[in-house]
C-alpha cells in the first residue's frame, strides 16, 4: 500500500499518480489534499508520514509546488528518509542506496510524463542491503 499526499500544488500531479497506480494495480491511501484550495503541505506531509512509520503503508508518495517544503516537513519525522527527486536516478540511487521511505516531487518543477517514470522508478527499486548504506542510514537515524 502507498500513502500519497499532497498540498494544492501538487493536486492535479497527484490525481495523474493515482490514476497511473489503479492501472498498474497497486493500492494507495489518499491522505489528501481534495481540491486546488490552498492549503499547508505539513499537514500531509505529516499523515503520509505517519501511515509510513506505522506500517500501513509500505512507502510514500508526497507532492507540493517544488517538493522541496513537503520533503522538508516529512523529515522532521524520526524514521522517515523522503527523498526529493525530480529524474529517474536520483529515484533508482535514493532507493538503492538510502532506503528512502518517501518519495518527494514538485508538480511545478516536473512534467506528468516524467513524474510517473520517476514514481515507477521508486517503487520498483529495492534497497541495496549494503554494509556501508546501512550504516550510513544509521548514522542518519542516531
Amino acid at each position: 500500500m502507498i500513502a500519497i499526499g499532497s498540498d494544492h500544488g501538487g493536486y492535479g500531479l497527484k490525481q495523474e499518480i493515482m490514476e497511473h497506480l489503479r492501472g498498474k494495480g497497486i493500492e494507495y491511501k489518499d491522505f489528501g489534499c481534495y481540491d486546488e484550495k490552498s492549503c499547508d503541505y505539513p499537514v500531509y506531509a505529516r499523515e503520509v508520514a505517519k501511515a509510513v512509520l506505522s506500517g500501513e503503508c509500505d512507502k510514500g508518495i508526497l507532492i507540493c509546488g517544488t517538493g522541496i517544503g513537503i520533503s522538508i516537513a516529512a523529515n522532521k519525522m524520526k524514521g522517515i528518509r523522503a527523498a526529493l527527486c525530480h529524474d529517474t536516478f536520483s529515484a533508482q540511487a535514493t532507493r538503492e542506496h538510502n532506503d528512502a521511505n518517501i518519495l518527494a516531487m514538485g508538480a511545478r518543477v516536473v512534467g506528468a510524463g516524467l513524474a510517473l517514470k520517476i514514481v515507477d522508478t521508486f517503487l520498483e527499486t529495492e534497497f541495496s542491503n549494503d554494509e556501508r548504506h546501512i550504516r550510513r542510514i544509521n548514522l542518519i537515524e542516531e
